[in-house]
């Protein structure tokens, strides 16, 4: 966590967000769209802006990841919103089905505040980053990925671990440039998986 990250959120507090999402996605398979969420019903570490990724996993597979890099709105609504959007607007996967929706293991990622990482060389870059910790952005151009700090559960090494990264964004595994930026941010995760 950096120093500018608020405080972990309460067993509560995960407990609520949790249920939020898994109503949002209820709230769709029957109305078509989020639930809508009243942020002042909730404690203030709920209310303040957050920026996270709602993960849905069905049989163990992925079937859904949607969320955002920087907060815009309260965090129990970023959940709410994008629980619903990885379950209805994932372009991978096709609208979640009513039939599916018992089946759903959600699990919700609660970003820290992005820093930047200066380096002039790949290598360079993947000793600045700790591995199972960080979450890592890197942005050319319009070209922007992500890969949650849960990714390094399946892609250990950082090297690679980047080249993967670079070709989520489009870019060629072994591309590097002066104006490639590094960033990276730590994630509350919950349930652990």
């Amino acid at each position: 966590m950096s120093s500018i990250d608020p405080p972990p959120l309460t067993t509560e507090e995960r407990r609520g967000l949790l249920r939020v999402a898994r109503e949002s996605i209820a709230h769709g398979v029957e109305y078509g769209y989020p639930l809508t969420v009243d942020p002042f019903q909730f404690s203030s570490p709920l209310q303040a802006p957050r920026a996270t990724f709602v993960t849905l996993k069905r049989n163990g597979n992925l079937r859904g990841c949607i969320g955002a890099l920087q907060a815009s709105r309260p965090l129990v609504q970023d959940v709410a919103h994008n629980a619903y959007a990885a379950a209805f607007q994932d372009p991978r996967f096709p609208r979640l089905a009513a039939e599916e929706y018992p089946e759903l293991d959600i699990h919700i990622a609660v970003l820290g505040a992005p820093e930047p990482l200066a380096a002039h060389d790949e290598r360079e870059l993947a000793q600045r980053l700790r591995p199972g910790r960080d979450g890592v952005i890197l942005e050319e151009g319009q070209r922007r990925a992500t890969f949650l700090p849960a990714v390094w559960k399946q892609i250990a090494d950082p090297i690679a671990f980047l080249r993967e990264l670079k070709q989520k964004a489009g870019l060629a595994p072994d591309y590097w440039s002066d104006t490639l930026k590094a960033y990276r941010y730590t994630a509350e995760s919950f349930p652990e998986e």
